[in-house]
């Protein structure tokens, strides 16, 4: 290998990158549009959900207890119904997911016996905003319950029994505020390195053929190594810049913490970048059209990293033979890496089943795209 002729290909890939202003948009203004449309598009918390109330008692009980759902955070009320009928329309427009229906006898209930039945619809449309909102209402209801019950058997004279109850107290660790934008932004970091990288580099070899400059690159004394890594170093140091960028967002913008190491993370990260390049070159080197080799690139980088690689799906939720099928996605190890880096402040020897993984997936990449380019026209 000549250090001069790769440092001459490096150069000259790289000025093809500064004057090509598609390259210059997906290597700078992607990752910016990218981090700020997922960061804060993407989310799994549910707050301030619609409620509309339908209070057939209006009493200062039934008001205490729209009032314990309001304080919760976690519902807000959009309308105020007089009658049942009410609700089917107010849902209809979409004036509110949930609904609270007071019985008219709610405060003789629990005055005489201490409980209460009311009644809480859903528009199950959206089945896991259903689910989380039920499980807000479980709460909002779970809280009211205790404070209605030592109510009463203070009125009624009754020393609660101890006997048979369970204390739960709960503790989270490395997530401690239940954001799931702590979750979701590392994996957006991995999105981002992916989808750029893979973008950039499958039109490296793809752009000399539709220029017809490949005859030129053939005739020179270049090794096909030389080529590979020439037309890769530049996409490498702007896939460092970009996972810098991505790395201050998500702490100084998105106030997600990170408690590892800045050098476990960039190890890590340029393993990944390699893999992408590898890939991308792969793409390029098969496929001499920019336009299916960008298309290529975009179906085996976005569809596996945000569907297959636990960024919004958890792994272990999904089938068995799905399951299976993600040890060969590679964004999979990356995923996992990149939060247990930012929220557990995980080091390599902790990470190295992924990193293992991770490093396989370089290794074979590397081998395929260095035997895939040949310095032949046909």
């Amino acid at each position: 290998m000549n250090a001069r002729r790769l440092f001459a290909l490096a150069y000259k890939e790289t000025l093809q990158i500064w004057r090509d202003p598609r390259s210059l948009a997906i290597a700078l203004l992607m990752p910016l549009m990218q981090m700020a449309m997922l960061g804060y598009g993407v989310s799994l918390d549910i707050k301030h959900v619609p409620l509309c109330v339908y209070d057939q008692e209006n009493s200062q009980q039934s008001r205490a207890l729209v009032d314990r759902f309001v304080s919760s955070g976690w519902f807000s009320i959009s309308r105020t119904l007089g009658r049942q009928a009410a609700i089917r329309d107010a849902m209809d427009r979409g004036e509110c997911i949930a609904a609270l229906v007071i019985p008219v006898d709610f405060s003789r209930q629990l005055a005489t016996t201490g409980s209460a039945s009311v009644q809480a619809i859903f528009d199950a449309t959206d089945v896991n905003t259903t689910n989380i909102a039920l499980g807000y209402a479980e709460g909002a209801v779970a809280q009211a319950n205790a404070q209605i019950a030592a109510q009463w058997a203070a009125a009624h004279g009754i020393k609660p029994s101890l006997v048979g109850q369970v204390d739960l107290r709960p503790s989270t660790w490395f997530n401690e505020t239940l954001d799931s934008r702590n979750f979701i932004i590392p994996g957006v970091v991995a999105v981002i390195l992916a989808l750029v990288g893979a973008q950039l580099t499958s039109l490296t070899i793809s752009r000399e053929w539709e220029r017809g400059t490949m005859e030129q690159l053939i005739s020179t004394p270049v090794t096909a190594l030389e080529v590979m890594l020439g037309k890769l170093i530049p996409y490498f140091v702007i896939g460092l810049v970009d996972a810098g960028f991505c790395l201050v967002s998500a702490v100084y913008w998105f106030g997600v913490p990170f408690r590892g190491g800045i050098g476990t993370l960039f190890t890590t990260t340029a393993l990944f970048i390699i893999v992408v390049l590898g890939i991308g070159y792969l793409i390029s080197v098969r496929i001499r059209s920019q336009l299916g080799a960008s298309q290529i690139a975009l179906l085996v980088t976005m569809l596996p990293t945000t569907l297959l690689s636990g960024y919004t799906f958890p792994i272990d939720q999904m089938p068995a033979p799905i399951q299976a099928l993600t040890l060969v996605v590679y964004p999979r190890y990356y995923v996992t890496i990149l939060r247990a880096i930012f929220l557990k402040g995980s080091g390599l020897t902790d990470l190295w089943v992924p990193l293992l993984g991770l490093t396989v997936y370089a290794v074979a990449i590397i081998w395929l795209a260095a035997r895939a380019f040949r310095k032949r026209l046909d």
